[in-house]
C-alpha cells in the first residue's frame, strides 16, 4: 500500500454572478454555467460555437506566414514530377504528420517517399544522413514536419546539395530562421496566424488545407486525415483549445466511428471496447506508436498508420505491439534503476531537481522514465544516457515551471537542445554532465517558486453530491474533448463519508461508496487509482473531503455516474490554500 502524498488544493478564480446568471437556463444548471464562464464562455453565441464545433471555424491557412510560398513550391514539384520527400521526427507527432502529408500528396503524385530518422544513429530532427538519402534518391523537395525550426546548418547543407526545404514546425524558433523555401510555424514572431498552439501534425494539416483550397478540394474531403491530427494533439500535450479543439473533435469522431486500419488494430490489441477520448489516445494509442521508434524504427509506425487494409495493419501491428511490451519492460527496469541511483546519491537527494545519468540506460525510454520520477520526487527531472559518445537526455517538468528556459540558462554546456515548457531534449559532451547537473540545480533553485515543490490540484468548483445530476453530466459531456487549456473539471466536496464498502482492489486502487455525512442523500460509487494509502482514513467513519472528476461508468448496459478521486483530505475546513471566507453554501 502506497503512502498518501500531500497535495495543495487551490480554488480557481470563480465566475461573476451576473455572467453565471446570464448562462444559466433549464438545460444548463448554475454549476455548469460557472464552469463555462470560468473558461471564457460567457455568452450564448460563444457557447453555441463551443458546443457545436464546425470545420467552418478553422482559420484560413494562408494567414500563416510563408504558406503561399509553401503551396506554390509543392505545386511546382507536382507539376514537374519532381521527387518529394516527407520528413518527420520519430515520435507520435512526427510520425502522424508524415502519414498525413504523405497520404494527402499521393492524391497528386506518385513520385514521393518518406523518411523517419533513426533515434539512435541520427537523433532528433533533420539529419545530414537524411539529406544525403534524399540526394541519393534525386529528391528535389523535402517537406519537414514537427522538426527543423532550429536546423539552420542542415537546411544550409540541403541547399548546397540542390534540395529545397519546407519547414512545418510548432516548436519555438531560435534567434534566426533556417533558409528554407518556406518556414511554417505560428510561433514565429512575424507570423500573424491567429492560433499558435497547433501540433506538428496540425501544421501539416494546415498545409494540406492550403493545397486543397488552391485546388478546389472541399474541406470535408480532408476529414479522413483528422484522426491523425487528434492523436498528435493528444499525445504531444498541446492545448485542446480553439482550432486544435475543433480538429480534435472531428478527429475523435473518425477514431471512434471509422478508424483507419492501423488505429483500429491498435485498439483491438489493447482490447479497447469503449469510446476513446483524449486521455485514451495518450495512454493507449500513443505508447504503441512511440514504441516503434523507441525499440525498432519510427518508420514502422508510419507504415502502420498508412496500412490500406486490416490484414496489412495486423501484420505490422503485431510487431508494434511486441515493441510496446518490450518498451514497458525497459521502462520498469530503468525506472527502478534511476530510483536506486537517487537513493544512493547525496547530491541528487538534496537537490531541487533530479538529474541522473547512466551510460547503459536505453535511450528510447528515458523520457518515460523522467515522467515516472516526477511521481516519486516532485521536481524537474532530466534522465541522461550515453549515445554515440555524447550524453543525451530527456527533461520533464512540474506544473508552473518552464524547464525549457532552465535548460536554456545552461546552454553553454550543451551541444543542442529543444522542446517546450514541460518537455525538452538535450545533448552534451559526456565530460559536461557533472557541471550541467550542478548548474541546472542552481537555476532551478533560483527560479522555481518553493510552493511549486508540492503538487497542486486546481479546483474548478465546490459542490455537494446532490448537485451531481444528469443535467451537469450532459454539460460535461459536451465540454469534451478535454485536454490542456480545457481540462476536465475538478470538483471539491467536503464532509463525505464512506457507506462501509471501502476496499482495496487491483494495484492499490481504493474503491468506495460515498454520501454526504449525516444525510440520506444520494450515494455515488468512487474509485481512487493507486490511492490505497488513504484506506484507513476512509474506513475511520469520520467525514473527509474529496477532489474528483465526474465520469460515466457503463456496466452491463447500465450507465451510472462515478467519482474518479484525485485526492483525499481528512480535514473538512481549510482544505484550500486560498480558502474563501465562507463555504457555508456548500457545506451546511
Amino acid at each position: 500500500m502506497r503512502e498518501a502524498r500531500t497535495k495543495r488544493w487551490r480554488l480557481k478564480p470563480q465566475a461573476g454572478e451576473a455572467e453565471v446568471q446570464g448562462m444559466t437556463n433549464e438545460k444548463c444548471p448554475p454549476i455548469g454555467a460557472r464552469l463555462l464562464v470560468q473558461r471564457g464562455i460567457d455568452r450564448p453565441a460563444i457557447a453555441s460555437a463551443f458546443f457545436r464545433p464546425s470545420l467552418e471555424q478553422l482559420h484560413d491557412p494562408f494567414l500563416m506566414a510563408d504558406m503561399q510560398a509553401a503551396v506554390e513550391r509543392i505545386e511546382r514539384a507536382i507539376g514537374d514530377n519532381e521527387r518529394i520527400m516527407v520528413y518527420g521526427d520519430y515520435d507520435v507527432d512526427g510520425t502522424t504528420a508524415v502519414a498525413l502529408m504523405y497520404s494527402f500528396l499521393l492524391r497528386f503524385t506518385g513520385n514521393i517517399t518518406f523518411y523517419i530518422p533513426d533515434r539512435y544513429t541520427e537523433g532528433y530532427g533533420i539529419s545530414f544522413q537524411g539529406i544525403d538519402r534524399a540526394a541519393e534518391e534525386k529528391v528535389g523537395l523535402i517537406i519537414a514536419l514537427d522538426c527543423g525550426i532550429k536546423s539552420i546548418d542542415k537546411v544550409d547543407y540541403a541547399n548546397e546539395r540542390g534540395i529545397d526545404m519546407i519547414i512545418c514546425d510548432h516548436h519555438r524558433p531560435g534567434d534566426s530562421l533556417p533558409k528554407a523555401v518556406a518556414v511554417l510555424d505560428p510561433k514565429r514572431d512575424d507570423c500573424p496566424y491567429p492560433y499558435k498552439e497547433l501540433s506538428g501534425c496540425g501544421i501539416g494539416f494546415k498545409l494540406a488545407q492550403g493545397i486543397a483550397q488552391r485546388n478546389g478540394i472541399a474541406l470535408t474531403e480532408l476529414e479522413p486525415l483528422l484522426d491523425l491530427v487528434a492523436v498528435s494533439t493528444a499525445c504531444d500535450i498541446v492545448p485542446v483549445t480553439g482550432e486544435s479543439r475543433v480538429l480534435t473533435h472531428f478527429g475523435l469522431k473518425r477514431v471512434n466511428h471509422d478508424p483507419r486500419p492501423g488505429i483500429k488494430v491498435m485498439m483491438q490489441m489493447a482490447n479497447v471496447k469503449r469510446r476513446l477520448g483524449v486521455s485514451e489516445l495518450v495512454f493507449i494509442i500513443g505508447p504503441r506508436i512511440n514504441a516503434a521508434g523507441r525499440i525498432e524504427h519510427g518508420r514502422q509506425a508510419v507504415e502502420l498508420l498508412l496500412a490500406k487494409d486490416q490484414a496489412q495493419a495486423e501484420h505490422i501491428g503485431v510487431r508494434v505491439d511486441g515493441n510496446n511490451t518490450a518498451r514497458q519492460e525497459l521502462d520498469k527496469s530503468i525506472t527502478e534503476s534511476a530510483l536506486g541511483h537517487i537513493e544512493q546519491d547525496d547530491f541528487v537527494r538534496g537537490a531541487w531537481s533530479t538529474v541522473v545519468f547512466n551510460e547503459n540506460w536505453h535511450k528510447g525510454v528515458i523520457g518515460i522514465v523522467a515522467s515516472r520520477l516526477i511521481e516519486q520526487y516532485y521536481r524537474p527531472p532530466i534522465v541522461l544516457t550515453a549515445s554515440q559518445g555524447r550524453a543525451v537526455g530527456s527533461a520533464r517538468s512540474v506544473k508552473g515551471f518552464d524547464v525549457y528556459e532552465a535548460i536554456n540558462a545552461c546552454s553553454d554546456l550543451l551541444e543542442q537542445f529543444g522542446g517546450h515548457t514541460y518537455a525538452a531534449g538535450l545533448t552534451m559532451p559526456l565530460d559536461n554532465v557533472e557541471a550541467f547537473r550542478a548548474r541546472f540545480d542552481e537555476v532551478v533553485r533560483a527560479t522555481l517558486d518553493p510552493a511549486l515543490r508540492t503538487p497542486e490540484e486546481e479546483v474548478d468548483a465546490e459542490v455537494r453530491l446532490a448537485d451531481l445530476d444528469d443535467r451537469l453530466a450532459r454539460i460535461l459531456h459536451h465540454m469534451a474533448p478535454f485536454g490542456p487549456g480545457n481540462m476536465k473539471p475538478v470538483f471539491l466536496t467536503r464532509g463525505v463519508v464512506d457507506t462501509g464498502n471501502a476496499r482495496i482492489v487491483g494495484d492499490d486502487h481504493l474503491k468506495m461508496s460515498l454520501r454526504m455525512a449525516g444525510t440520506q442523500g444520494p450515494t455515488f460509487d468512487a474509485i481512487g487509482f493507486r490511492m490505497g494509502g488513504h484506506f484507513e482514513r476512509v474506513k475511520s467513519g469520520e467525514p473527509f473531503s474529496v477532489l474528483y472528476t465526474l465520469e460515466e461508468n457503463e456496466w452491463n448496459g447500465r450507465v451510472t455516474l462515478q467519482l474518479n478521486i484525485k485526492d483525499i483530505k481528512s480535514e473538512v475546513k481549510n482544505v484550500l490554500v486560498n480558502e474563501p471566507e465562507t463555504h457555508a453554501a456548500t457545506t451546511a
